[in-house]
């Protein structure tokens, strides 16, 4: 009695939803077993659901033996039980010779049937049992509904939406974040819409992640308003969707509002969301704060790890992302292909050569982490901006994967960085090849002929780009202030504020004239097809905003701007005499890296 006691307080305490304690009821039923004490057919049920949710496969198949010598074969309960933990460790022939051995079907057995088949992709299979099926229960019409969305029809899962008599609130979870999940966010706020008082936590929630998921970060926020306003209770995963969409938007303030919240509900700061602040600041441009989030954490997983390094490298750091990785290996956590990623990164912005070739070749004869495109990329990319043009070509050359555009287009940047046309127009022609309609590879080609005043190769290239169709999109620059988030594409003059702006950047034109700042004509053609409407290089989006937040802030703030694309040679240079002139420090995040502007100097040492 004792026993079934304990491993049943276990249980009902909720102890058993983490991995960690597993150990601990596995130790007391094997004490259980050691004692001769024959376990009843609940204690049989619960570990087996321990097995099945941490797939414990040996075990597992032991109580199978057991369940079939005491004669318990013949439980509905047990063998539902050992359908589901089949199921879950990915045997789908045991699952279905459960299935098809037991004496009585219920509703629970088929229903794990039909989540055992969908798991798998056999979803006529399950379509077939589900038509078979007398009496059905939600949990039976939304596994289908789950069935048919995961493989990508969502006619299907909305048909059996449609026709489901019974639908409660996770029916309605299930098709919204179906139709989350394939972009049709109108289709899913419609449903969300309709839903009603039935309405829950997990409804909201599905709703923020999709917004986020299709990039629409600004009605994610306006959506945790709303939810606020109907005093839904947000949980650690609303908490995980919306530092998601403060970390794309860079939008800081917003970031340590939600951190703020966070403390003050006592929400719990595991792995997951420590993980997500930890992005959000690293994003946001304040590595200092990521790392305090990252050293207070108690449990730190692989992805924690991964993004105190991929962050260190964003910013430049490098010798510290190579020490958080030599940190995380005492710890003995393996890396993965994220780490090298990050690693190989922190490499190529810190210009550590040495040590990105070491662990490019180490990373599968010692980690067993095979490379990937990116990696080969990142390698590129390190190579090419280290002047290494031919290696980076001949690595490229012999790689055992297919180079895509990514690692073509790493090396046409260097080559435009070390003036190398030649080689250039090669790489320019592979990637061509490759997505003939990509105008940034235009874009580097006609810098990189502007460069050296060959003008002539600059307007054929720039006909090139018209008569291909080039689809152009605009580079924007964005900064947020007082929890607003504000854009500026270059030469647009569509702010409200744009007239006292332009004020502001011809006086900041005057000071850097006066410090002795040229301006880099050769750069104006650096975002052409982005950037066309600029007429002179003063006006770049990054600049506007620049100005629009020296306006905007007392003395001393720091100026914090997110930009869609590589920012100019230009817009760089001025940006550090800016930052002196100012006495201010701004932290622009471009599409390469951070660059932390100070005294007139930038964390990068111009190596971007």
């Amino acid at each position: 009695m004792t026993w079934k006691v304990m491993i049943d307080g276990y249980s009902k305490s909720g102890y058993l939803r983490n991995a960690d304690n597993l150990r601990d009821i596995l130790t007391l039923y094997n004490e259980m077993r050691c004692s001769d004490v024959c376990p009843s057919q609940n204690i049989l049920s619960l570990i087996l659901q321990c097995c099945a949710s941490f797939c414990v496969t040996p075990l597992g198949k032991t109580l199978h033996c057991q369940i079939f010598k005491s004669n318990f074969n013949y439980d509905v309960v047990l063998q539902t039980g050992l359908l589901d933990f089949y199921a879950k460790v990915g045997d789908l022939s045991s699952a279905k010779r459960v299935f098809d051995e037991m004496s009585h079907r219920d509703v629970v057995a088929n229903n794990a049937m039909i989540s055992a088949l969908s798991k798998h992709g056999f979803v006529k299979d399950a379509q077939n049992l589900f038509d078979s099926m007398q009496d059905k229960n939600s949990v039976t019409w939304n596994s289908m509904i789950t069935c048919y969305y995961k493989i990508g029809d969502i006619d299907s899962a909305r048909l059996i939406f449609d026709c489901n008599p019974i639908k409660d609130v996770v029916s309605w979870n299930a098709m919204i974040d179906a139709y989350c999940k394939v972009g049709n966010l109108s289709c899913a706020e419609e449903l969300f819409d309709r839903v009603g008082e039935v309405k829950n936590s997990i409804t909201w929630n599905t709703m923020i992640a999709g917004f986020v998921q299709c990039k629409e970060f600004r009605r994610a926020l306006r959506s945790f308003e709303h939810m606020q306003t109907e005093r839904v209770k947000p949980t650690e995963v609303t908490m995980v969707s919306l530092l998601s969409a403060c970390a794309h938007l860079g939008a800081l303030d917003m970031g340590e509002w939600i951190h703020g919240y966070i403390n003050k509900n006592k929400l719990r700061i595991d792995a997951v969301l420590g993980n997500a602040l930890i992005d959000m600041y690293s994003k946001c441009g304040s590595i200092a704060a990521a790392l305090d989030v990252f050293h207070k954490l108690h449990v730190k997983n692989i992805y924690c790890w991964n993004s105190v390094i991929v962050g260190l490298a964003m910013h430049g750091y490098g010798n510290e992302a190579i020490d958080y990785f030599l940190s995380m290996e005492k710890e003995g956590i393996n890396p993965d292909g994220v780490t090298f990623v990050g690693l190989l990164c922190a490499c190529c912005h810190s210009g550590l050569i040495s040590a990105g070739r070491n662990y490019f070749s180490q990373m599968q004869s010692v980690y067993g982490v095979e490379p990937g495109i990116e990696h080969f990329g990142c390698m590129v990319d390190l190579l090419g901006r280290s002047g290494l043009l031919v290696e980076a070509l001949e690595l490229i050359t012999i790689m055992p994967l297919k180079p895509n555009a990514v690692v073509w287009g790493s090396l046409l940047r260097s080559c435009h960085l070390h003036k190398d046309p030649e080689l250039g127009e090669q790489v320019t022609q592979r990637l061509l090849e490759l997505d003939p309609k990509d105008g940034g590879n235009y874009v580097f080609l006609s810098n990189l002929y502007a460069s050296l005043s060959r003008w002539k190769d600059v307007d054929r290239c720039r006909k090139l780009m018209i008569e291909s169709g080039v689809q152009k999109v605009p580079g924007c620059s964005s900064i947020e202030l007082d929890n607003a988030v504000h854009e500026f594409v270059a030469g647009d003059s569509s702010h409200p504020q744009f007239p006292q702006i332009n004020v502001f950047l011809v006086d900041i034109a005057k000071k850097l004239k006066d410090q002795g700042y040229e301006p880099d004509t050769g750069s104006v053609l650096h975002d052409i097809y982005d950037e066309e409407k600029e007429t002179s290089v003063s006006y770049h989006s990054e600049r506007i905003a620049v100005a629009f937040g020296l306006m905007s802030t007392p003395p001393g703030k720091q100026i914090r701007v997110i930009k869609n694309l590589r920012t100019c040679n230009d817009c760089h240079t001025a940006i550090k005499f800016i930052s002196k002139i100012y006495k201010r420090d701004i932290i622009m995040r471009d599409r390469n890296r951070f660059h932390h502007f100070r005294n007139g100097l930038c964390s990068c040492k111009d190596y971007w």
